[in-house]
């Protein structure tokens, strides 16, 4: 509850500085802009771990896949009420009124989002043991890296994972470059990839709830690589309403489920270690991948781009089937035979 208030808060900053647009210079709008933005993603990362650890109480385990589904379908629903709502204030309210109205109804969104938050209730539960101080948690990340060989593959996976993913803001460009893509095709293709998104949010999530997660990254990252070799071989810009429908499948195993996998790593306890750890070190790949694209792009072409994405894909899913054990099964074999992989 206070973590989130630093993702929810600058919105409302956001306000005033449409307002100071005309007192202030463009440099010091765009520092301010910037500033407020980084606060805001901060925000979001702070409260992250806290969050999904929230999630993972409340949300029976079997369950989690088909939430997040909803979670996604609805969060895109609402991004296309927020799009219209957005185009109407900025028509008919004149600047600078307009962008700081739309500020403040997402300023409003958030502080219902922060209420209903805070009429959730987590169910009570004792932990196998208490983290006594920041010591004993930094110890559990050292000893999660060093015992648990099934988890360091798993985010291996998810790194690797951020090369399948890659060549996705450079579809749109490839297909206005290479075969003159118009507007209307372009807005057609972006519509069909958030269908695509909710509507594979909701399957895989429901199917993943019963036959487990890896197979969903799997078939995630088979998807990513029929999106990018369907792009190598285009003939034509008719063949990108393909490549963005398997693009979209991939976004939502390899980014949605894998945080639903994350969830089913450890025990309560040390649950938000598993979390920070699968957030924290797949940040980095998650940046630099699509540096990576676009540097490729530049000095080389988009194919060669699409087809390192194609091996990234495979490479990934042969990762997953070999050295990637799925925790639901994981965990009811330990208990079978009464081990643990992590001592409490």
């Amino acid at each position: 509850m206070l973590l989130t208030i630093h993702q929810k808060l600058p919105f409302l900053g956001l306000v005033l500085v449409a307002l100071l647009q005309l007192e202030l210079n463009h440099q010091t709008i765009l520092l301010l802009t910037f500033a407020i933005l980084i606060w805001q993603g901060l925000g979001g990362g702070v409260s992250a771990t806290a969050w999904q650890s929230m999630i993972a109480k409340i949300v029976p385990s079997r369950k989690l896949g088909i939430f997040y589904g909803i979670l996604a379908a609805s969060g895109n629903l609402m991004s296309i009420c927020g799009a219209a709502i957005t185009g109407l204030l900025l028509k008919e309210i004149a600047q600078p009124f307009n962008f700081a109205l739309c500020f403040l109804c997402a300023s409003f969104a958030m502080a219902l989002s922060w209420f209903f938050m805070s009429r959730t209730r987590e169910p009570v539960s004792t932990p196998l043991s208490a983290i006594e101080n920041k010591r004993e948690f930094w110890d559990d990340l050292s000893v999660i890296l060093r015992c648990d060989g099934n988890f360091r593959y798993f985010v291996s996976a998810r790194m690797l994972s951020q090369l399948a993913l890659m060549p996705l803001p450079f579809y749109t460009l490839y297909a206005v470059h290479q075969y003159g893509m118009g507007e209307a095709s372009v807005g057609l293709i972006t519509s069909l990839l958030m269908v695509t998104q909710t509507i594979a949010g909701l399957v895989l999530g429901w199917v993943g709830d019963r036959t487990g997660y890896k197979l969903i990254l799997q078939t995630g990252c088979v998807a990513c690589t029929f999106s990018s070799v369907l792009a190598w071989l285009a003939p034509n810009a008719n063949w990108f309403y393909l490549v963005f429908i398997g693009a979209g499948i991939g976004m939502v195993a390899l980014q949605n489920i894998a945080a639903v996998m994350t969830l089913e790593f450890g025990n309560e306890r040390q649950r938000p270690a598993y979390i920070g750890l699968g957030n924290t070190l797949i940040a980095p790949a998650t940046i630099l991948a699509p540096l990576l694209g676009g540097w490729i792009v530049e000095n080389i072409d988009y194919k060669t781009t699409f087809l390192l994405a194609a091996i990234g894909g495979l490479v990934t899913a042969l990762l997953l089937h070999l050295r990637v054990s799925d925790p639901r099964y994981l965990e009811q074999n330990l208990s079978n035979h009464s081990v643990n992989v992590l001592p409490d």
